[in-house]
């Protein structure tokens, strides 16, 4: 016999939206469900946050949790154009066909009839296979399969190449960000040519935490250094995306819409600035799994 599910209701949204240049808004804040396994791990995630008041639940293909993503969507009771959910084409599922046929694989798993976004995971060293890609990412765009349409991991020299093939320029590009790679050329770069950034790996799985001015802050603020780090990706405009699967830590990732840091403090996080920490997108082995 089916489990029957507790009856709850849920927090109304919190935060801030931003609008991509198509018109359709994005909820700032969203849950990030890299390395959240399939099944009740991921599905619990996706259903309390969704009760606490998050609005966006970030996703691929490739983290292999779809389902549970949609199975966690299913138990919140929202309705489905009160939540957005990004998926992403994989590398080894690019090409025009292939893509087409990755996005009604999403589409199954996560039993949903439409993405409010859809991604190119990482760019292809193949130029051509890329703009294969793109050019289905924007059929899908105008068969309402998707609501926006967009890249992750690409630099300016790979924008540039889409520019030059596309109808459509992409609406986001998700790009790992955080006060020790802030991408300030890239952001700049997006920003002049209407495309939203989401920052991946924001907190940097807490690596810089001790860091240098973070402890100060976090005394000054009476807030945690991961709120201290988000609210820092909020205020300069950028889409956030932590990941957790611990509840309590979903919820305090959620705090920090009730605090602002200084322009000071704000320029104060420059001393964290380092190197990435994940891959190169120009030296990424393409083939090999996250």
């Amino acid at each position: 016999m089916e489990k029957k599910q507790e009856s709850r209701s849920w927090a109304k949204p919190f935060g801030e939206t931003l609008t991509l240049h198509n018109g359709v808004t994005i909820p700032q804040l969203g849950l990030g469900s890299y390395q959240i396994n399939e099944g009740q791990e991921v599905v619990d995630a996706v259903r309390e946050s969704l009760l606490l008041g998050y609005r966006h639940i970030d996703t691929a293909s490739i983290y292999q949790n779809e389902h549970g993503v949609g199975q966690g969507f299913r138990e919140s009771g929202l309705p489905r154009d009160e939540v957005f959910i990004t998926s992403k084409v994989w590398n080894a599922e690019q090409g025009y066909e292939n893509t087409l046929l990755a996005c009604e694989n999403s589409l199954k798993r996560l039993q949903m009839d439409y993405l409010d976004l859809y991604l190119i995971h990482w760019p292809s060293p193949d130029t051509k296979l890329s703009l294969a890609t793109w050019s289905a990412l924007e059929k899908l765009y105008s068969e309402k399969k998707v609501r926006a349409i967009g890249v992750s991991n690409h630099k300016e020299h790979h924008l540039k190449d889409i520019f030059k093939a596309c109808r459509i320029r992409p609406m986001v590009n998700q790009i790992e960000l955080h006060p020790q790679f802030p991408q300030a050329k890239l952001q700049a770069f997006c920003k002049e040519n209407n495309i939203i950034i989401e920052s991946w790996a924001p907190l940097t799985r807490g690596k810089i935490f001790g860091k240098k001015p973070l402890p100060q802050l976090v005394e000054k603020y009476s807030k945690s250094a991961a709120q201290i780090i988000l609210r820092w990706h909020i205020q300069q405009g950028l889409v956030v995306l932590p990941k957790s699967k611990n509840i309590s830590r979903i919820k305090e990732n959620a705090d920090v819409f009730e605090f602002n840091l200084e322009p000071a403090d704000m320029i104060a996080m420059q001393e964290l600035q380092g190197k990435r920490i994940w891959a190169d997108p120009d030296t990424l082995d393409f083939g090999r799994v996250l």
